[in-house]
This record gives C-alpha cells, sequence and structure tokens, in this order.
C-alpha cells in the first residue's frame, strides 16, 4: 500500500482530534503540524510543530488537514493549492461564497483533490439513514426536521451559528435526501452580545419537494443533535451524539374518520436499527485518504458542495437580518 505524507494545520480543539487520528491512520504518515501559537510544545501526536505553513510545506507533504480558524482558510488554502498539496479544509470551507468558489477553482485548475470536513456525513445513524431511502424504506421525502442546539463554544469568534452550525444541516439535509435546496428563509437572534448571530430559526424547500426547517443555536443548557426524516411510510429519527438510528413506521390498521375529513396515519411498529459505529472521524479520514490515492474524490464531501453550503448559509443570514428590519 501507497504510504502518503500528511501534515496539520491548526491545532485548536478539533485539529487536536485530527492530529490523534492522523498518528494512527493506516498507509499515512504523519510528518508535521503548522501553527503559530508559542505555547505549543515541539512535538504532538509524534509529528513536530513548526510555526510557519512554508515549514511544513518544505518538510514534503502529499495532504493538509486544514484546521485553522476559518478567516485563514482561503489563504491556507491558496498556498497549499501553489505547492501542489491536497487538502482537506475544515467546514465552513471559508469564511465567504466568494473565497469557497474561489478556493474551489483554484484546487480543480491544479488538478488538486479538495475536501471539507461536513463530518455529519459519516455518523453512522445518517449513513444508515440515507441508505434506507435509498432502499425506499420511507418512501416519498416529505420532509426533514433538525436540532441542533446547546451551550456557546468559547472557541469559535470569526463566524456565527449559521456558518459554524447550521452549515452541518444545510449538508446533511441535502446529501439524505439527495436534493438541493431551492429556497431558504430565516429568523435570527443576537442574544449574547457578538457581532454574530448566535440563534437562528431556518426553513427550506428543496428540488424534490421536500420542506426542511432547522432550529440552531449556542444558547441552550443541553446539546442535541436530533435529524427527523418524515416520509410516506413512516418517520427515522437520528440522534447523531448517541449514533442511534430509530424508525417509526406507520400504522398498518387504517383509521377512519367521517366522510370530507382528513384521513392521516396511526401509530405502528417502532425498530431501533443496530449500527457498525465507527468514529465518524475516522471515517472521514479514511475516505479522503483513499481520494487522494486515486487523485478524484471518493466518498467526501467536495469543495462545490461546501461552497454551495456556504452560499445558503449566507442567503440564511441575509433573510435573518432583513427579518429582524422589518
Amino acid at each position: 500500500m501507497t504510504v502518503l505524507r500528511a501534515g496539520l494545520v491548526g491545532v485548536g480543539v478539533m485539529g487536536r482530534n485530527h492530529a490523534r487520528v492522523l498518528s494512527h491512520l493506516d498507509g499515512v504518515e504523519f510528518v508535521g503540524i503548522s501553527d503559530p501559537s508559542p505555547t505549543l510544545p515541539s512535538e504532538l501526536e509524534g509529528a513536530p510543530v513548526v510555526r510557519d505553513l512554508g515549514e511544513l510545506i518544505d518538510v514534503g507533504v502529499d495532504y493538509a488537514v486544514v484546521a485553522a480558524p476559518t478567516v485563514f482558510h482561503m489563504e491556507i488554502g491558496r498556498q497549499l493549492a501553489e505547492a501542489g498539496i491536497h487538502a482537506l479544509i475544515e467546514k465552513p470551507v471559508a469564511s465567504t461564497a466568494e473565497e469557497s468558489r474561489a478556493l474551489r477553482d483554484l484546487f480543480a485548475q491544479k488538478g488538486l483533490v479538495g475536501g471539507v470536513g461536513h463530518i455529519e456525513r459519516y455518523n453512522p445513524a445518517l449513513q444508515a439513514a440515507r441508505q434506507r431511502i435509498e432502499d425506499g424504506l420511507l418512501g416519498e421525502i416529505y420532509q426533514i426536521a433538525t436540532r441542533r442546539q446547546g451551550p456557546f463554544p468559547g472557541r469559535i469568534a470569526d463566524v456565527g451559528v449559521i456558518k459554524d452550525l447550521a452549515s452541518h444541516d444545510i449538508d446533511l439535509t441535502a446529501w439524505v435526501a439527495r436534493q438541493e435546496f431551492v429556497s431558504v428563509n430565516a429568523r435570527t437572534a443576537f442574544q449574547s452580545g457578538r457581532p454574530h448571530e448566535d440563534m437562528v430559526l431556518a426553513v427550506g424547500t428543496l428540488s424534490g419537494g421536500t420542506i426542511t426547517s432547522h432550529i440552531v443555536n449556542w444558547l441552550t443548557p443541553f446539546k442535541e443533535r436530533v435529524t427527523v426524516i418524515t416520509g410516506e411510510n413512516g418517520v427515522l429519527v437520528a440522534d447523531t451524539l448517541s449514533a442511534d438510528l430509530t424508525y417509526f413506521e406507520n400504522g398498518r390498521i387504517q383509521v377512519a374518520w367521517d366522510p370530507g375529513e382528513f384521513r392521516g396515519v396511526s401509530e405502528g411498529d417502532s425498530t431501533r436499527f443496530a449500527l457498525d459505529r465507527k468514529e465518524p472521524l475516522l471515517a472521514e479520514h479514511e475516505a479522503f485518504r483513499d481520494s487522494v490515492l486515486v487523485g478524484e474524490p471518493r466518498g467526501v464531501v467536495t469543495l462545490d458542495e461546501g461552497a454551495r453550503v456556504v452560499e445558503i448559509a449566507e442567503r440564511l443570514a441575509a433573510d435573518g437580518l432583513r427579518s429582524r428590519a422589518l
């Protein structure tokens, strides 16, 4: 098996998780880390730490994982692409849709594999939900509703809750349904005194007619990550914190109302599926490693998809601001 030389840019909370996985990833030699912080040790997870990205590039890497703050993604991505280095960039792929498209185009022009770290796609519950939808378990998909709530993360300072958290829901919703967003609307709040929104309630419509709703905030004293997918045959509920997937089937016994009144569904059987619970971050790294080996994206979130997520996020943020001005 070809051994790839991998580097890491940025070792904050997420970067340290990437370092842990890279240090044990089959077929990969973890050769270095770039981070300007003067408080870091000279070595982390067996890889030397340098202060400048140029030093990491000089070490010689086949690909790099970018886990620096979003505001730096464009410049880091540009340097990597110009050096001929493939890159897996944490979400959001860049601070703006314009920069996201620029990165997409730059990597395409250089013939490099670029990926975006939308890790929820690799959660066992959502992987299983998508497969069962594809197998026809739900029939037509009517609605996808997500709830992504929790306390404020002090490490996030350069983007609001839409680009940091709701970007997960934008990506996973389109991916699970195999549809694209065609319209979105939002209501936002700024409750914590920061320049970015910390709460959003969003609704959308997908290209196949599925409607969506998303409750996302940094103002809840408990953590919740739930996706509810409603179809003609029943409902799939994915909890990505516990990696659980449960199916609630429509009842087989039809309950009739008076003629002319609404006919709904009745409660049927429920099934909690047994899943192979591989760590999502490991699955993401394996997919990107394999994509680099074959020279094209295989099972990874592409830069084009990542740019589309940022575009939708900006539309949500703009609509939220418009609604507050009314």
